[in-house]
C-alpha cells in the first residue's frame, strides 16, 4: 500500500495541464471529496501498527504535491493568459489612451428622455431635410401666414419648397401620420435656423418636443406632465404658465420655472425676477390634428417644446452657447464623469 501511495507521488510529480478544465479534473481525482487522498487516509486504519508511521508521512506527501502542483498549473496558465492579452495584438497603440467623455448635449438629450421614458413617453425620429408640409403647412401654417416669419428659414430649394427643418413638430406630424391616437412621444433632434450667431443664439441648435394624443386630454394633464418634468429635471417644484401664441396650439403658454435668487448668478439669468422661462407648450390645434388624419372631434392632446443647449447652459451654468459646437477639448473634458 505504501508503494501506491509512491506512484501516486510520482504521477503528481509529472502531471502536466494546458486548460482549466484538466486542472480543475486533477484537483477533483486527488483532493476531492471522494478523490484518492480521502480514499487512503480511510484505508490508514487497515495499515499494520509498524507501517503507519511511514504511510502516514507518506500520505501527507501526497497531499501536499497535490496542491502545491494545482496552485502552479493555475498560475502558469494566468501568466501565459495575460501575456497573451498583453502581446496578443501588436497593432495597438504604444501610449495611453485617454477616456474621452460624451457630449453635454448628449447628456442632457438622455435625461430628458429619461425623465419622460418614465411616464410612457416613446421616442421619434425624422428626416433633417424636410418638405413644406411636414414643416409648415400641416403645423397650420399656410403659404403666406404671417408667423412663418417667426422661423427664418433655410431654403434648400423652392417650388416644390425643400428645406432644413426648423422644429422638431416635422417629426410628430409624421408620427401622427403613421399612427393613431393613443400617441404619446417625444421628438429630440438638431434643428436649423438662418439667425445670427451669439453668445444666446446658433443657427443650429437642438430641440426636444414633446406630443400626446387621447381622449378627453386637457390642459391640467398638460401643467401636470411639466410639473412632473421640472422637479426630476431641475428639482424645482414651481412652475407658472404665461398665455403666448403658437400657430399649432391654442391656448398656447410659456413655462417658466422659479430658479430662485440665491447667488449672483441666480440674479443674472433670471433677471432679478427668480423666474426663468425653460420651454413654451399649448393644446394642439384641432387643424392640426385635421391635417395629420386624426378626428378632433374625438381626440385631444397637448404639444410642448425646449431647446436642449438652453436646458444644458442651466444645468451646467454654461454662458456661451458658442462653446458646445467649437469642439475645444478643454471645455468637453469638463463633462467626463457624466453619464
Amino acid at each position: 500500500m505504501l508503494d501506491q501511495v509512491k506512484e501516486h507521488i510520482n504521477k503528481v510529480q509529472n502531471f502536466e495541464a494546458q486548460s482549466k478544465e484538466a486542472i480543475e479534473a486533477f484537483r477533483i481525482e486527488y483532493l476531492g471529496s471522494k478523490g484518492i487522498l480521502k480514499e487512503l487516509f480511510t484505508k490508514f486504519k487497515e495499515v499494520p501498527n509498524d507501517q503507519k508511521k511511514d504511510f502516514g508521512q507518506a500520505i501527507n506527501e501526497l497531499k501536499q504535491k497535490a496542491t502545491d502542483k494545482v496552485a502552479q498549473l493555475k498560475a502558469s496558465l494566468e501568466d501565459k493568459q495575460e501575456e497573451a492579452g498583453i502581446y496578443g495584438d501588436l497593432t495597438r497603440s504604444g501610449y495611453p489612451i485617454p477616456v474621452g467623455a460624451r457630449h453635454p448635449i448628449n447628456v442632457v438629450k438622455n435625461q430628458i428622455i429619461d425623465v419622460f421614458s418614465r411616464i410612457g413617453f416613446n421616442v421619434s425620429e425624422g428626416p433633417e431635410i424636410e418638405d413644406d408640409w411636414h414643416n409648415f403647412t400641416a403645423l397650420n401654417l399656410p403659404a403666406h401666414h404671417p408667423a412663418r416669419d417667426m422661423q427664418d428659414t433655410f431654403f434648400i430649394q423652392t417650388d416644390p419648397d425643400v428645406l432644413l427643418r426648423t422644429h422638431t413638430s416635422s417629426v410628430q406630424v409624421r408620427y401622427m401620420e403613421n399612427n393613431q391616437p393613443p400617441i404619446r412621444t417625444i421628438s429630440p433632434g438638431r434643428v436649423f435656423r438662418n439667425e445670427a450667431i451669439s453668445a444666446r443664439a446658433h443657427c443650429i441648435f437642438h430641440q426636444v418636443e414633446g406630443l400626446y394624443i387621447d381622449k378627453n386630454v386637457s390642459f391640467a394633464d398638460l401643467k401636470q406632465t411639466l410639473l412632473y418634468f421640472t422637479k426630476e429635471m431641475f428639482g424645482k417644484s414651481e412652475i407658472r404658465l404665461r398665455p403666448s401664441y403658437f400657430p399649432f396650439t391654442e391656448p398656447s403658454a410659456e413655462v417658466d420655472i422659479y430658479w430662485g435668487l440665491e447667488t449672483e448668478t441666480d440674479y443674472r439669468i433670471t433677471k432679478g425676477t427668480g423666474w426663468l422661462e425653460i420651454m413654451g407648450c399649448g393644446m394642439v390645434d384641432p387643424a392640426v390634428l385635421q391635417n395629420c388624419g386624426i378626428d378632433p372631434n374625438e381626440y385631444s392632446g397637448f404639444a410642448f417644446g425646449m431647446g436642449i443647449e438652453r436646458i444644458a447652459m442651466l444645468l451646467y451654468q454654461i454662458g456661451d452657447i458658442r462653446m458646445f459646437f467649437e469642439n475645444d477639448v478643454r471645455f468637453l473634458k469638463q463633462f467626463s464623469n457624466s453619464l
